[in-house]
């Protein structure tokens, strides 16, 4: 009822007029035709009036549609970045689609990610209806149907589209540590982590691949290898490791690995020369939505280090449209804001253009709504003393204008916004009340068979369908830790092996010494008996004595022949 009575208390003075007939009757029209004067809304038209090729947003609203009074954003201008805001329900999508389908349509790609699913319906025609048809007409639209060259990807492989995957290397300790909720000392200890890794051609293809490395590290063989660097405390690694088992049963295995999507692959254009729409699926992780959004920003920093400084383009090479923004700097640490802010910053000059999409202007740091030149703010609530101060504050930031901003983005239409772009010159344009020109496409998803057709067709499926596991660290730690397991093992079987012989030898000595003193002790028996029993030395081989003469003639070999020879003749045995 108070948003009803603040536009009535303009025209209270109007009603005391009908007096003087003729005076009031060239007057009405203006009043009772809305907010804008005249000069207004030439003012206006004339801001939008630009020399070269633009996108058509849809006519200046003053109560009803203004048709000569087209809003429009300049092609060149696109790199400039972005923002489509409003509350739930009141146009965002269908905004999104619009942009989409007319760069597609003058050769630029385009890169977005489909929340819901209902974005898919760029690659079917629209339908037609009565409702429609005069929407179109009233804002001076000539409405057709059309469809648009569109690829579809899914995050991980969950969905229909071509899988999409990173490497945890790629990825990075920044990213890594803003999908994990780690704090400074965590994010600090894992980008030392990824240093390692990087320094001994330790690739980090999946999870798997960190969590080795941060098990080696904190492990006796490895603990010493951070040492110089100010090592890793087995708390902190004990964190990262919880957290990382963690991501990885929610599902964000699927999402690391190989092959790693090349981001080039956004850029390509039609035969017929119209630029690609390449859709990212992600109804499947809509629980999972920090690492949706960080996946979105690795896309985007991927973007940034591979494509070549082009300065300012006629058209732009690529825009990005970054669905759900508010969660990407939702708990975001400084150190990644201003990865996120000096991306933005500095990516224009690559030639990509990026539109966040959002439901408040606030849900964007300051430092990065400070880089986007174009506005298109939908239909805002104020239910709560919040949502209220959100409102004015989203009201100060646009420039002067005609309207009531406080009333009127409460009382916009589903499919209307306020808008503001950069001209050509690069300074803003005057703030205009548009109703918004229908897509082309389906204002519905298209049908799943369709989807999967058009996947199945796609040159990119046998490029990224399917995954790889080449030897990463995980590999190469493991053998290093079995190499170092069967060298302890070597040394300590080494180690029982000396000490075995060592008793061995040690045995065999005091055995011999046994043996020697029980010799000794032996003889010391031998001699004490025969000492007494009398006799004369200690030696068992008692010398004999000397033979008697008798015996020496006896035993000589003399004696014996003669003896030989006599016996022989006395029994005749000698030969004759």
């Amino acid at each position: 009822p108070e948003a009803s009575a603040a536009p009535e208390a303009p025209e209270v003075p109007a009603a005391p007029e009908p007096a003087p007939a003729a005076p009031a009757a060239p007057e009405a029209p203006e009043p009772s035709a809305g907010p804008l004067d005249a000069d207004q809304i030439s003012a206006i038209t004339q801001g939008y009036s630009f020399e070269g090729g633009t996108l058509d947003l849809g006519a200046l609203m003053n109560t009803d549609p203004v048709v000569g009074a087209q809003i429009r954003i300049p092609l060149g201008m696109m790199n400039r970045h972005g923002l489509v805001a409003g509350a739930t329900g009141t146009g965002k999508t269908r905004t999104l689609q619009g942009l989409a389908e007319q760069l597609a349509a003058k050769g630029v790609p385009v890169f977005a990610a489909d929340m819901k699913g209902d974005l898919s319906g760029v690659a079917t025609p629209g339908e037609p209806s009565d409702k429609l048809l005069a929407r179109t007409k009233a804002i001076g639209q000539d409405w057709k149907p059309e469809a648009s060259v569109t690829e579809y990807f899914a995050l991980g492989g969950i969905g229909k589209g071509v899988p999409v995957r990173a490497t945890v290397s790629g990825f990075g300790p920044l990213l890594l540590s803003k999908v994990l909720g780690l704090n400074a000392t965590q994010e600090s200890s894992l980008g030392l982590v990824f240093h390692y890794a990087d320094a001994n051609g330790l690739a980090l293809v999946d999870l798997s691949d960190l969590r080795a490395v941060l098990s080696w590290l904190t492990s006796d063989e490895g603990k010493g290898e951070l040492k110089d660097l100010g090592g890793l405390s087995a708390a902190t690694a004990g964190v990262i490791l919880r957290e990382l088992i963690t991501f990885a049963d929610d599902g964000a295995d699927t999402f690391f690995g190989e092959p790693e999507l090349d981001v080039r692959d956004f850029l390509r254009t039609a035969p017929d020369g119209r630029g690609v729409i390449s859709l990212l699926e992600v109804p499947g992780v809509a629980d999972k939505p920090a690492l949706f959004s960080t996946f979105l920003m690795y896309l985007l920093a991927e973007l940034y280090e591979i494509l070549p400084e082009v300065g300012d383009l006629d058209k732009p090479k690529l825009v990005f449209f970054f669905d759900e923004a508010h969660l990407l700097f939702k708990d975001a640490s400084k150190d990644f804001l201003s990865s996120i802010t000096q991306t933005v910053r500095l990516i224009r000059s690559k030639g990509v253009g990026v539109f966040f999409v959002t439901q408040t202007p606030k849900d964007v740091p300051g430092d990065v709504l400070a880089q986007l030149g174009s506005r298109i703010q939908h239909a805002l609530r104020a239910f709560t003393p919040d949502d209220a101060k959100a409102l004015r504050a989203t009201v100060g930031t646009y420039p002067k204008s005609g309207y009531d901003l406080e009333r009127v983005l409460q009382e916009l239409g589903t499919g209307e916004a306020i808008v503001t772009v950069m001209s050509e010159k690069g300074a803003p344009t005057p703030v205009a009340w548009t109703r918004l020109r229908a897509p082309q496409g389906l204002m519905s998803p298209t049908p799943d068979p369709d989807i999967e057709r058009a996947v199945h067709a796609s040159p990119l499926l046998a490029k990224y369908g399917t995954a790889i596991d080449p030897e990463s660290a995980r590999e190469i730690l493991t053998a290093k830790m079995n190499a170092a397991a069967e060298k302890d093992a070597a040394e300590q079987a080494a180690k029982a092996q000396a000490a075995a012989q060592k008793e061995l030898d040690k045995q065999q000595a005091a055995a011999q010494k046994a043996q020697a003193a029980a010799e000794k002790e032996q003889q010391r028996e031998y001699d004490r008996l025969m000492k007494a029993s009398g006799g004369a030395s200690r030696t068992r081989t008692t010398r004999k004595p000397d033979p008697s003469p008798l015996d020496q003639v006896l035993n000589s070999k003399t004696t014996q022949t003669i003896l030989n020879s006599v016996i022989r003749g006395m029994f005749g045995t000698g030969r004759r």
